[in-house]
């Protein structure tokens, strides 16, 4: 049962808010995700039908916006349980649909602002009740979505605002994962590494609005010490010697932590800015590497919470994972080798199909659990806790 679920006008009110709400906008961000990864497909160059040519710089918008934004936002409405929350995921959900169907602009940008709006205003109130260092650090990445949103919905190209957005994604899960680190006791001087690092990262991002090239370097360190201070606090460490669901999600996070410091190296040493093969292979590290192996890691937890279903774990899951690997791989070389560059469309069609057997695992694994199977209902010690206060 989700945190919130005994609060606000009790269990039946709250069985009720799942039933109205969750399906459809778990529905509306997998449509945002379907969407992006076929425009995606498309900038590759692979042969597919396109609705609207001013399309496809929406790929970007959809799957941080319509897709990451819904799913983080209703987590937060679910955790923090409170009505007006709701108007976040709705917001974002809507926004990306107004992307799909081609509303004209400004609406889908302005409904992201709002979206983004209501989940600082989401982080305030935790703050406010809870000051930590984890929540704060959530905080800080709503901000940057926000900041991002405001000044893409102004007019700004997309390629200016993507590391504004890049920073929303890394610390909302670094705060996350901060979270969790309070069972390990990390020492006083770790916690102050780990706030310098999120300091450099948000100074970093909003130099590049002076300097750009100065501004990515700076980012990409700050990156680089939040990066490896996960990677060496966080519980998947210990929780990789287990076995089943806990194993598979200690891989899904170390494993994503070497395509963020890869990330973070490329920004350190090109200062890569503007749209080219370098800046493509930075965002594809970030987003497809570090990201999509989050949502695999966190999937058979989250999921559960928000449907309210048990969700039974199974090896396979491994499979989309070891794909998805195998085809950011492809990608980074076809975008930092010349010669090799069509394996930069052959990584694209790797990524979307790591994507689809990722859904069928799932989907697979919301039957019927047997009585001997390994289900997920909660596991706080292998994934992301419920980040309400």
């Amino acid at each position: 049962m989700d945190r919130g679920d005994d609060v606000g006008g009790g269990a039946a009110s709250a069985r009720v808010t799942r039933r109205t709400w969750r399906a459809p906008l778990l529905a509306a961000a997998m449509l945002s995700m379907a969407y992006g990864v076929w425009l995606g497909l498309l900038r590759l160059g692979w042969a597919l039908p396109l609705p609207r040519t001013d399309h496809l710089i929406l790929h970007g918008p959809l799957m941080i916006g319509g897709f990451l934004g819904t799913l983080i936002s209703l987590e937060r409405a679910i955790g923090i349980a409170r009505p007006w929350a709701w108007a976040a995921p709705i917001a974002s959900a809507a926004g990306g649909a107004a992307l799909v169907f081609g509303v004209p602009e400004p609406a889908g940008p302005c409904l992201f602002v709002l979206a983004s709006a209501v989940v600082t205003a989401v982080f305030v109130t935790v703050v406010v009740r809870e000051p930590t260092l984890f929540s704060a650090t959530m905080l800080a990445g709503a901000v940057m979505w926000l900041a991002g949103n405001v000044l893409w919905a102004s007019g700004f190209a997309i390629y200016r605002v993507v590391f504004w957005w890049i920073a929303f994604v890394v610390l909302t899960i670094a705060g996350e994962r901060l979270e969790l680190t309070r069972v390990l006791r990390p020492p006083p001087l770790a916690r102050v590494t780990f706030a310098a690092a999120v300091a450099i990262v948000v100074a970093g991002v909003a130099e590049i609005g002076l300097d750009a090239s100065a501004g990515v370097r700076v980012t990409g360190a700050g990156l680089l010490v939040l990066t490896l201070w996960l990677a060496s606090h966080d519980v998947a460490r210990r929780t990789i010697k287990q076995s089943g669901l806990t194993r598979y999600i200690a891989v899904c996070l170390l494993s994503g932590y070497v395509w963020l410091a890869l990330a973070s190296v490329i920004a350190v040493w090109t200062g890569a800015y503007e749209p080219g093969v370098v800046h493509d292979a930075l965002l594809h590290a970030v987003f497809l590497g570090f990201v999509v192996s989050m949502i695999f890691g966190h999937a058979p937890i989250v999921l559960p919470a928000v449907t309210g279903r048990p969700l039974a774990y199974r090896p396979a899951l491994y499979l989309p994972l070891a794909i998805l690997h195998f085809s950011v791989g492809l990608r980074l070389v076809g975008d930092m080798i010349e010669e090799l560059a069509r394996w930069r469309a052959w990584g694209g069609l790797f990524n979307a199909a790591s994507m689809l057997v990722f859904a069928g695992c799932v989907a697979q694994a919301f039957q019927p659990p047997r009585r001997n199977d390994n289900v997920v209902s909660t596991n706080r010690a292998a994934a992301s806790p419920n980040t309400g206060p």
